[in-house]
């Protein structure tokens, strides 16, 4: 059996950020109405806990399409050369199981990450957002940049990373690419006290924002933690914000940003007010005021990797 294989450069090539966002939205509003199936994913962790396996399947059943991202994580990777996700994603057809093509997952997870949060941002974030914060200065920090930009009219990006040269890399790269003031802060406070959206995205274990530091009226995406061991906001932070989320039962049993504070009683179950369909569908309110604090908790799902997936699998079939 042959099965197809499409390399990071072709995904780039036929999925635009754009094209992207609209997909995760339909993607969504399937799993909101119950058109696609998302079971918990599956990790399983090294003995030295310096990487992972992630197997993580999903079903549309009105494409007639399942499938499974099988991902390594290994945070060191960069000091290595290597990038820190890896693994492909396999299509199937759902109707006799036959395997129909094969993805880079690197570059599918990439886009459809950040094109996740863009949603979360155009729901959830004020209309006059201007400023955008972003915690981390990796690929997501870029991807998540770019992303935004779709969504809001950004005036103003503020750049704090753990790697300060990386952080002015990323600053001069975007001020190069979209002609927007940037600015690399030395400490990840003042990056984020005059902003209106925030995302955060690295792999800290401990938090990189504090609610102290959130003014009123703030979007934040918090992206980066998606494993027990790491976590980017405090209690604090999460206390006084508006949750949403990707998945109930990912956020439920894989959020350290919110079962840290679940544990310290500081909030329940009741505390997540919907997930990114339920607003879409309407059946959740999202921001009703101004000065209200959203927060999106993205643990990325499998269902996202497989709406893309085919999407690029239809426009392939189109053109040959």
């Amino acid at each position: 059996m042959n099965i197809p294989y499409v390399n990071m450069e072709k995904i780039a090539s036929l999925l635009t950020m754009q094209e992207c966002i609209a997909v995760i939205e339909k993607m969504f509003r399937s799993l909101a109405s119950g058109e696609a199936a998302q079971p918990l994913r599956s990790l399983m962790w090294l003995p030295d806990k310096n990487g992972l396996l992630g197997m993580m399947p999903g079903y549309d059943t009105t494409a007639g399409v399942m499938g499974i991202k099988l991902i390594s994580v290994f945070h060191g990777n960069r000091d290595k050369g290597y990038p820190s996700h890896q693994g492909v994603v396999i299509l199937f057809d759902a109707n006799n199981g036959q395997p129909l093509m094969i993805f880079d997952a690197s570059e599918i997870t990439a886009i459809r990450t950040a094109a996740a949060s863009a949603l979360a941002t155009k729901l959830l974030a004020r209309e006059d957002a201007e400023i955008l914060s972003i915690i981390g200065s990796g690929e997501q920090a870029e991807r998540h940049i770019e992303s935004i930009l779709v969504v809001r009219k950004i005036r103003q990006i503020n750049i704090w990373g753990k790697n300060e040269k990386n952080a002015t890399a990323l600053a001069n790269k975007i001020r190069n690419r979209y002609g927007i003031p940037v600015t690399v802060y030395k400490n990840a406070e003042e990056s984020v006290r005059e902003t209106d959206i925030i995302c955060t995205v690295t792999s800290s274990p401990q938090p990189v924002v504090s609610g102290n530091w959130i003014r009123k009226g703030t979007h934040i995406n918090a992206v980066g933690s998606s494993t027990p061991t790491k976590r980017e906001l405090d209690t604090n932070a999460v206390l006084k914000s508006k949750l949403y989320t990707d998945c109930y039962e990912s956020i439920l049993n894989e959020a350290v940003d919110f079962l840290i504070p679940k544990k310290e009683g500081a909030i329940s179950d009741s505390h997540i007010l919907g997930d990114l369909g339920e607003v879409l569908s309407g059946t959740k309110k999202g921001r009703e005021d101004k000065d209200e604090i959203t927060l999106f908790k993205s643990l990325g799902i499998a269902s996202e990797d497989i709406f893309s997936c085919r999407y690029i699998y239809q426009k392939i079939g189109q053109s040959s």
